[in-house]
């Protein structure tokens, strides 16, 4: 059975499904060891991201690789394979915890410089910068998405639908609230490069004197650019109207960002909702707050934690007067409202994709002070796409509540290689120093684009490429033809970037035979409209969108269909011919650590895993011509639906199944189907015997994994928990380890 060597890179990462990890991954190992197959952990998580960048303030032993890079290097070649899981898009709370958690188990990275003061804090703030927000997904998206249920979820959620769905009152006065002008909507422009140049960007103040904000920016033919502007003190107007109306509707106030995606821009947008709606105490003690270095953009738990240092009788004033806040202002949606954690807390703890998609499962409503659902003000600033969350509630208000066992799918074609519409998340985000103009130049001066900016404005600047482009619209036609569902591009030639876009779609779909398809292009408003039509009827769409899109709808449509994000399968065909298999998001993955910690039990589940790896051994049967792959391939996916079937996904409380009861019987399953198969005689015979054990041990496996629930659970760490101690907790039954480890 000798074959061509091939390799999987499995992500480590963050949070629970680093925990999953430590229990899953043996399993993987040992059932493919056998098929010329090897399984390689690389560390991409954010504590492993901040020692990758800091070698030199690490002993020789604390040294480890920059795996990040060196997979955006793999990812450019035909042998890339990489099952990349959920990580922290680190906001500057969470980066700041991580390093204080690093340095107390004695890595002496610095601390993080949020105002550098001389070139040594400027270098160590510059490397940082590339350890904040979205920084794994653009080195790795070296091709555009394809995220969709895989069948034997889909056909399982509809057998049993998941009871997370609550009804709809019939009045409800939820809402979304958006800007009306100098959003980023307003103000973009954009064009289409005819060739390839170098750009500045270039800012000239009020008095003539010129700053370059951007040295070079590479750009080639055919590439979209486009810039925009948020207009802060518009923004500032729209919070306060917006806490105003909340306030005379009787509903709470909620922010909906993605402070830690568009790392540059809605950290900015969070402080400025803050700052108003904490002004009175903010103003009062302005001073006292400035000393201390408070940041709203942080979000107020900073001024918790900047306080408590304080004299008690300055301490309680400060917090007597923004406790104050809440009896004139209105209630904010919560977070936790038990520990009194609000919407405004902290800019990380409420993220866009994974909260609307909430509030349109609950009802239209969010979790207040009182730890009860009530009707809410959703704030989305920009009106790019807070247009397509309020045709969602529409829907919801005028037809009542989804029904998971007869809705059909929406998938997504995702449009997001080599960096595409990386809004306000990168080098070329901006909050503007002074008021004046801010020009996109080419190498001769001539002004390509530019834009009138007020002091604290928001100006990004923005790009797309023209391979991936091409490479889009060819994904989507595909999925068309293989799947018979109508594809709709989600595309509005009222925004300058998407005007640019459809030129190029309706150009690059001529290069297709497109017969017998209907492919639509819509603004994303009329498209979830008419994704939504066919949804309650049962019938299946394909939404090609651009890159934040893809992230919106990819949680919004699977946690309506399925319960969760978690069990989208999430093909990435990268532009070179390699592959990136992508496991679904991590939004709850925070609480089932704090879960498991307390009492032992981990209840992420690991289907998104299971169905990325399915998906990665197939791709290695093609690539590599590897028959004993596409076996792998094949009894996997019957042992998932088997899994599905007998229901081994797991529960929420001790006592029950959990994540590691779930891979014993994954492991159980794909061990039947393995002695079922007559392909491999030699795998047939090895995996007879195992499943054997395993079957004979059913029992006391469930004993020993069981009985390791109910206890606090030491793993050395939140951010960098200790290996050999988060192994322990992760992999409690002797039983099932020896039959594992036995796997020759």
């Amino acid at each position: 059975m000798a074959q061509q060597k091939a390799k999987i890179i499995w992500t480590e990462i963050d949070e629970a499904p680093a925990l999953a990890t430590y229990s899953l991954l043996p399993i993987v190992r040992a059932y493919s060891k056998g098929s010329g197959i090897d399984v390689e952990a690389w560390d991409i998580s954010l504590a492993g991201r901040i020692l990758a960048h800091f070698p030199d303030y690490l002993t020789e032993e604390q040294r480890i690789p920059d795996y990040l890079a060196k997979m955006g290097e793999l990812a450019k070649t035909p042998e890339a394979n990489i099952i990349k899981l959920p990580n922290i898009s680190a906001s500057i709370p969470q980066l700041m915890e991580a390093i204080k958690e690093l340095q107390e188990q004695g890595y002496k990275v610095p601390d993080y410089p949020a105002e550098p003061k001389d070139e040594k804090e400027k270098d160590i703030n510059a490397r940082y910068a590339k350890v904040l927000g979205s920084a794994v997904n653009p080195v790795l998206r070296e091709g555009n998405s394809d995220r969709r249920a895989a069948t034997a979820v889909k056909e399982h959620a509809k057998k049993n639908p998941h009871r997370f769905m609550k009804p709809w009152p019939e009045q409800s006065k939820t809402r979304v609230a958006n800007m009306q002008d100098k959003d980023f909507f307003s103000s973009e422009n954009a064009m289409t490069a005819d060739k390839d140049m170098d750009v500045k960007i270039e800012f000239t103040d009020s008095s003539g004197s010129k700053t370059v904000l951007k040295e070079k920016t590479p750009v080639l033919a055919g590439e979209v650019i486009d810039t925009a502007v948020m207009n802060t003190t518009a923004l500032r107007k729209f919070y306060e109207e917006q806490i105003e109306e909340a306030k005379k509707d009787g509903v709470l106030l909620s922010l909906h960002l993605k402070a830690t995606m568009m790392k540059v821009s809605d950290p900015i947008m969070f402080g400025h909702c803050v700052s108003v709606y904490y002004k009175d105490a903010l103003e009062k003690h302005a001073a006292t707050l400035k000393e201390l270095g408070f940041n709203p953009n942080y979000g107020i738990g900073d001024l918790y934690e900047r306080v408590a240092n304080l004299p008690e009788a300055k301490r309680n004033e400060i917090i007597a007067d923004v406790e104050a806040c809440y009896k004139t202002r209105p209630e904010l949606g919560m977070v936790d409202s038990s520990q009194g954690i609000t919407n405004l807390h902290v800019p990380s703890d409420i993220i866009i994709d994974a909260s609307m998609p909430v509030v349109v499962r609950d009802g239209g409503k969010m979790w207040g002070p009182d730890d009860d659902l009530h009707d809410c003000i959703a704030m989305i600033p920009d009106r790019c796409y807070a247009g397509m969350y309020q045709e969602v509630i529409e829907d919801c208000q005028k037809n009542g509540a989804y029904d998971p066992s007869t809705l059909g799918s929406v998938s997504n074609v995702g449009l997001m290689a080599q960096k595409a519409e990386e809004y306000g998340s990168h080098d070329k985000t901006f909050e503007m120093a002074d008021s004046g103009t801010v020009r996109v130049l080419d190498p001769s001066g001539n002004t390509l684009l530019e834009q009138k900016v007020e002091k604290g404005d928001i100006f990004r600047m923005c790009q797309v490429k023209d391979i991936p482009i091409q490479d889009w619209v060819k994904l989507a036609v595909n999925r068309a033809k293989a799947s018979g569902a109508p594809a709709v591009f989600w595309l509005d030639k009222n925004r300058a970037h998407d005007a640019e876009l459809i030129k190029k779609v309706e150009k690059y779909l001529n290069d297709h035979d497109t017969n017998g398809l209907t492919i639509k292009i819509m603004a994303p408003r009329d498209a979830m409209r008419y994704s939504l039509e066919r949804f309650r009827k049962g019938e299946d769409t394909i939404s090609v969108t651009g890159n934040v899109l893809r992230d919106y709808l990819t949680d919004l449509f699977p946690i309506i269909e399925l319960g969760t994000s978690a069990k989208m399968l999430s093909i990435v065909p990268l532009l070179n011919g390699g592959g990136l298999f992508e496991t679904g998001a991590g939004g709850s993955a925070p609480k089932h650590v704090q879960q498991f910690v307390k009492e032992g039990y981990l209840r992420w589940d690991s289907l998104g895993e299971f169905c990325a790896l399915a998906a990665s051994l197939e791709h290695i049967a093609t690539a590599y011509n590897n028959p004993d792959a596409k076996m792998l391939a094949d009894t996997l996916d019957k042992a998932i639906a088997k899994f599905l079937d007998n229901n081994r996904s797991p529960s929420r409380k001790v006592g029950s199944i959990d994540n590691r009861g779930s891979h014993f019987y994954l492991a159980l399953y794909w061990a039947q189907e393995l002695a079922a198969q007559d392909y491999s005689k030699e795998l047939k015979e090895q995996f007879s015997k195992v499943a054997k054990q395993l079957e004979e041990n059913e029992e006391k496996i469930n004993q020993e994994l069981i009985g390791a629930q109910g206890s606090p659970q030491d793993i050395g760490g939140y951010y960098h928990p200790d290996a050999e101690k988060t192994s322990k907790a992760m992999r409690p039954s002797p039983t099932l380890n020896a039959i594992l480890d036995a796997i020759a």
